[in-house]
């Protein structure tokens, strides 16, 4: 998150019991009584706290504790942890974004967690994959997203949909006159430029012989980078994207050209769904396109989780409500209020989920898409990869030569402020 801005495939606990809870590590008898009467603090998830309402409800009668809920953007839950934490006014759970957790353990801000396997296999792998770091879990996933092509079913039909990246050029051609366009994406930000760099070969970290990112291999400027950046500059110099969706006001203008009509189709998260609907939009959402070498565009996978604050008087009664809130009743609780889709491995084919085209659209990406490295370098990426993709995009660069002076520049941030973890 740069989750905010912007990725999971998709045994139960030995005890059938859909609740979770009595799988996790258990309090002793001293520690159940020394819990009694005390408060824990969860932060919670702008607008979605009413999706944990009758879980907390629950587990509140059950541990004869009280559980307040306060609501924060989840992407800035760890900035505020930085202050509130030591100062004793902090939460004992939080939510934030899975490509936080590698520089949420460095400084020490949230505990490793002490979950069975079994709890731990409930969960897709990417979304599991993204609370660990060097093999210690430090979370446990709440909901996956990725992004997904939302169309206007009122300017073209599903029918009518181009399959490729290719060929959603070539309709943009037909159809951007300067005032309505077809397709449009933020591709000057690598969150969303990775889905097509990513399929032609690119990539932000290699991997070490154990599967860990590898910040040393950086693979943001190789050879498949520079096609897909070259791609993705022509859809800005042929006029098929206008200029006011460049740089931190892009966001407003994209959505804003969507709900308004003028533009067929743009790529999106599942968090736009609310507020295309409110807007009145007849839309449809799909997987995003192939390209022309017959991979499909790739994604970021996006992982919000529920984690421990390091700070937290009661931590392992902390614990158990994450597992509990994480458990799969209560995941397929919080869908149905907050339309979130869950990490549960066995609710990927639930048939009420699956119902919600969105779902299914986030679901059928996540084949193709790519964990968010979580490692305290990918700090030191997104603003030079966004920098360079922003003279990309208003042709004031080269795609290789901004691409390698991202990517030195990355390289040096990461020696300065690394080299010692």
């Amino acid at each position: 998150m740069k989750m905010v801005k912007k990725y999971a495939g998709v045994m139960l606990c030995a005890a059938v019991s859909l609740s979770l809870a009595a799988c996790g590590p258990q309090e002793s008898s001293s520690e159940k009584t020394s819990s009694k009467g005390s408060e824990l603090v969860v932060w919670e998830d702008k607008e979605k706290s009413i999706g944990i309402k009758d879980a907390v409800a629950e587990f509140e009668k059950e541990h004869d504790v009280k559980v307040k809920v306060v609501e924060k953007p989840y992407a800035q839950q760890i900035e505020d942890l930085r202050m509130d934490g030591p100062a004793g006014t902090g939460p004992d759970v939080l939510t934030m974004p899975g490509d936080q957790i590698g520089t949420a353990v460095t400084e020490g801000l949230i505990k490793e967690l002490n979950v069975e396997k079994d709890v731990q296999s409930l969960y897709t792998d990417a979304s599991i994959q993204s609370q660990k770091v060097d093999q210690k879990l430090y979370g446990l996933p709440k909901a996956v997203e990725t992004t997904v092509l939302f169309y206007n079913k009122d300017l073209i039909s599903e029918d009518e949909l181009p399959q490729t990246l290719e060929e959603w050029y070539d309709y943009s051609k037909k159809t951007a006159d300067g005032s309505k366009f077809g397709f449009l994406a933020l591709f000057d930000q690598i969150y969303y430029a990775q889905s097509v760099m990513g399929g032609y070969g690119g990539y932000i970290f290699g991997k070490d012989k154990d599967g860990n990112d590898d910040p040393s291999d950086l693979g943001i400027n190789n050879e498949g980078a520079v096609k897909g950046a070259k791609l993705i500059q022509k859809f800005y110099q042929d006029g098929l994207f206008p200029a006011g969706i460049v740089g931190e006001q892009g966001i407003n203008v994209l959505e804003s050209l969507f709900t308004e009509g003028k533009a067929a189709a743009i790529i999106s998260g599942p968090w736009n769904v609310e507020a295309f609907s409110k807007a009145g939009i007849d839309y449809g959402i799909t997987k995003l396109p192939k390209l022309e070498n017959g991979k499909n565009m790739s994604s970021f996978i996006g992982v919000k989780s529920y984690n421990v604050s390091a700070f937290s008087k009661h931590a392992e009664l902390a614990q158990e409500l994450a597992v509990f809130l994480a458990n799969e009743k209560n995941s397929k609780k919080r869908y149905e209020q907050t339309k979130e889709v869950p990490a549960i491995q066995s609710l990927a084919s639930d048939k009420a989920i699956m119902k919600s085209e969105a779902a299914r659209a986030v679901t059928e990406q996540s084949r193709f898409s790519e964990q968010t490295p979580n490692i305290p370098e990918m700090n030191e990426i997104w603003t030079p990869a966004d920098s360079a993709l922003q003279t990309i995009a208003t042709g004031k660069a080269d795609p290789k030569k901004a691409l390698d002076q991202a990517a030195e520049t990355a390289k040096g941030q990461m020696k300065a402020k690394h080299s010692g973890t």
